[in-house]
Formats: C-alpha cells, sequence, structure tokens
C-alpha cells in the first residue's frame, strides 16, 4: 500500500514562487476578455517550449499554466491530458486536485472578517471557541512522551493564519502526538477512496466537533513563537462560522466564490462535471501510479466537513481569477472583494516578532530562495529575486504538485496545474518560474 503520510508529507509543505503560463498544444491562444479589462496577448514561447518537453518526458499526462500580467487577462499554456488512460485534452477549464492552495483562499475569507470588524489579527481564538483558553503543550515534541505544561499564551487569528499557533499537521507531526490525531481524526484531507475507507469512521462530522477535538490535544509549541506547517487553516474554518454566523463553506462561496464568478471551484465535485476532473498519480519510483482517477476520485463524494487547508478542487482558470483580484488590489470585473488596504496586509509579513519562516526545502520549491517571511496563508518574498519575483510575491503550492503567486511589484501572477505525489518529483517550481520572468521582459 502507498505509503499516504508520506507522499502527503512530501508533496503539501513545499511553499510556492512565482511561474507559469499555458499553451493550447504549445501554442498560445489568444487571451479571453474579462469585463471591463482589455485583452492583451502575451508570447509565452519558453513557457510553452517547457509545457511541451514536461510532457513529452512524461513527467506528467498534462500541464496547465495561467499567467497573467499588467493587470491583463490571463494567457493559458496547455498540454497533454487529463489522464494517462484518457484522450480528453488538459484545458484551462480541467479540474485538479489543488490541496494545501485552498489555504490562500480560506484565509482571505479570514481577512474579509477582519476588515469587517468581526475579528481581529491579534484576537484570541478562545473569543470564538472557548475551549482553546487553557491549552497544554508538549514538553517534548516528536517523541512518545504527552508529557505537557501549560501555554505560556493563547494562539491569536494571526497564528492560524501564519503557522504560528503550535498546531500540528499529521503530514509532519511525530510521536505521541501523531497517534493521538490518528486516534481523533484530525486528519484534514483526502487523497483517495482507499485511503478514506481507513480513515473516515475516526474523523469529525463537523467543523465544530473538529475543533472540539482539536482543543483537548497538546499543542507543539507555544503559540507566537515557531514557524510550524500546521492544520490552523483548517481549524480557521470553524473561527470563520462562528465569526460570520454561517457554514464555512457557504461563507467562502458568498464572499470569495460567487462575486469571482469562480463557478468551477467546489468541495465536492458534482457528477455530471467529473469528465472534467484530472486523474492524481503518485509517483513510486520511476512509476507513475494513478491513485484517484477523475472517473471515481474520492473527491466526487462529500468530505466529513470542509477542509480549509487541502479541500478545494477547481480549473486554472479560476484560480486565476482568485489570483487576479489579489493583483487588482481586491477587485476584479467590478466586483470587490476586499479593500486594497486587506489585500496588502494579507500578503504582507505577518509573522510574529521573532518568529522566521522556514521550509521542507525553501520557499521556492527546491531552490535557492530569497529571504521569506508569511503572510495570510501563504509565503512572502521579502527581497527582490534578480530576473524573477519581485519583493513581495504571495503564494502558495499543493501537495499535488500545483503551484500559484501573485507579484504586485511586478505585476505578474501565475497558476501551475498538474497532478501527482510528490510535488517535488520534478523541480517544476524552479523551472518555470525563470521561464515566465524571462518571456514576460520582467
Amino acid at each position: 500500500m502507498v505509503n499516504i503520510r508520506l507522499g502527503l508529507a512530501l508533496a503539501a509543505m513545499v511553499a510556492i514562487a512565482p511561474g507559469a503560463a499555458l499553451a493550447e498544444q504549445g501554442k498560445t491562444p489568444a487571451p479571453q476578455t474579462h469585463e471591463g479589462v482589455s485583452a492583451k496577448a502575451i508570447e509565452l514561447p519558453r513557457t510553452a517550449a517547457f509545457a511541451k518537453q514536461f510532457v513529452n518526458d512524461d513527467r506528467a499526462p498534462g500541464i496547465v499554466i495561467a499567467v497573467g500580467a499588467d493587470g491583463d487577462a490571463p494567457t493559458f499554456v496547455t498540454e497533454g491530458r487529463i489522464a494517462d488512460d484518457s484522450d480528453t485534452a488538459a484545458t484551462p477549464d480541467t479540474l485538479w486536485r489543488v490541496y494545501s492552495m485552498t489555504k490562500p483562499i480560506t484565509a482571505m475569507a479570514a481577512m474579509t472578517l477582519i476588515e469587517d470588524g468581526k475579528m481581529s489579527l491579534d484576537q484570541p481564538v478562545s473569543d470564538f471557541i472557548p475551549a482553546f483558553k487553557d491549552m497544554k503543550v508538549l514538553v517534548a515534541p516528536d517523541t512518545d512522551s504527552l508529557e505537557t505544561r501549560p501555554a505560556k499564551r493563547q494562539m491569536t487569528i494571526r497564528n492560524l493564519l501564519t503557522h504560528t499557533a503550535g498546531l500540528g499537521y499529521s503530514i509532519v507531526t511525530k510521536g505521541a502526538l501523531l497517534k493521538e490525531y490518528e486516534k481523533n481524526g484530525i486528519l484534514p484531507a483526502t487523497l483517495s477512496r482507499g485511503y478514506e475507507q481507513g480513515v473516515r469512521a475516526t474523523r469529525p462530522a463537523s467543523l465544530e466537533e473538529f475543533a472540539d477535538r482539536l482543543a483537548k490535544l497538546p499543542l507543539i509549541a507555544d503559540p507566537g513563537t515557531k514557524w510550524s506547517y500546521s492544520i490552523g487553516l483548517d481549524l480557521m474554518g470553524r473561527v470563520i462560522e462562528v465569526a460570520s454566523g454561517m457554514p464555512f463553506d457557504r461563507y467562502v462561496q458568498t464572499r470569495i466564490l460567487t462575486p469571482l464568478k469562480m463557478e468551477s471551484t467546489y468541495w465536492t465535485v458534482p457528477a455530471d462535471q467529473k469528465a472534467r476532473l484530472a486523474t492524481n498519480y503518485i509517483w513510486m519510483g520511476d512509476s507513475r501510479v494513478a491513485v484517484d482517477p477523475g472517473a471515481n476520485s474520492v473527491f466526487l463524494d462529500p468530505p466529513s466537513f470542509p477542509y480549509g487547508g487541502a479541500g478545494l478542487v477547481m480549473s486554472a482558470r479560476d484560480y486565476d481569477r482568485f489570483l487576479h483580484m489579489l493583483q487588482n488590489g481586491g477587485t476584479l470585473d467590478g466586483a470587490q472583494v476586499m479593500k486594497p488596504e486587506t489585500v496588502k496586509l494579507a500578503m504582507s509579513n505577518l509573522l510574529p516578532q521573532g518568529v522566521t519562516y522556514s521550509s521542507v526545502d525553501g520557499a521556492t520549491g527546491g531552490s535557492a530562495g530569497p529571504k521569506t517571511g508569511y503572510g495570510a496563508g501563504g509565503s512572502v518574498y521579502l527581497e527582490d529575486v534578480p530576473g524573477g519575483p519581485g519583493k513581495g510575491t504571495y503564494g502558495w503550492g499543493g501537495a499535488a504538485g500545483t503551484i500559484a503567486w501573485v507579484d504586485p511589484e511586478k505585476q505578474v501572477r501565475g497558476t501551475v496545474m498538474v497532478n501527482y505525489i510528490p510535488a517535488d518529483k520534478w523541480p517544476l517550481r524552479r523551472e518555470i518560474v525563470s521561464r515566465v520572468y524571462a518571456d514576460l521582459g520582467k
């Protein structure tokens, strides 16, 4: 049996670097026009050549890249198919599992509540979920001991947004705490029907129950003292429910998806849309094995609850609309989702004083990245990269290899969609960025 935890751990923690674009069968199609936005053709020869070679080398059945520059509508580059055993071409409207690229969307939903005055960055989580008021911290994390001491401070909204709440994650946590997470069903992500059969019975049935169970378990560190990839954005889903007075998924739909006309974004893929859903693979050595075929994907079934950290399936076109809104300072096609000052705050370094961001292999997915901080659900570049992303570039990646970022300084945004685990099987993130910026002359 595939080691699910290892596969997700290798893939889900890779932070994001800018890059990407798509070309239909190696050619750049005419971009679609957004309402009120002029469509300006972008030539992406290096990016298109890379996408074509990526598929020709059999690194993936297909790839879709969306690139937007200077506030214009996206240009798409597409190559290949949605599955090894399918003749259906990958397109801007193919559906992909974005896993941790869900986190920025959840984080921006939280930022709308901060904008509305319904919560604040440094407000204790216990104001919304009282069970988190008196938390315990493990004396020896990652060991077989569950000995604890009282937490020195309460976790805050800022901590949930920046992975500094002291929470664990089943893909990285070890020792006795991992066993407690597994026993209590603190596993807010799914991979396949086989995996789901093994864990579904242990999972909480709602975000409320998820939060209540989590509050009974110890932390790995005092809140605000350490960056550690976590289920903070899943817990944020419950905070959003309490603060907004409506179910988390409905709030995201109401405040983000509907205004942005993101009509191909799903927590549960409708049966009549499954023909668009790509197959997800796991690399086992040099063999690519289908782990979640699109035709009978686990994402066709409702999840235990909407996973704010890893639950969405969506198209490259839709994720580009989300990034386009951020690039425009909160507005797209006349719909204001957030105020410019809220977007600026969300995409700034929100880490508590004295805490630094760390990733398993660097903020650019394997290459030596620039100095990096962390904003609301995504990493933030704190300095320019020559020939690459500018200071302030915000984004994140997903367990199945997806990539997304927005560069407010150089006015570039990019989304890359593939579906295979581990995400770092190929240095896609590193390879694509230089080509995009070279194509754009940025």
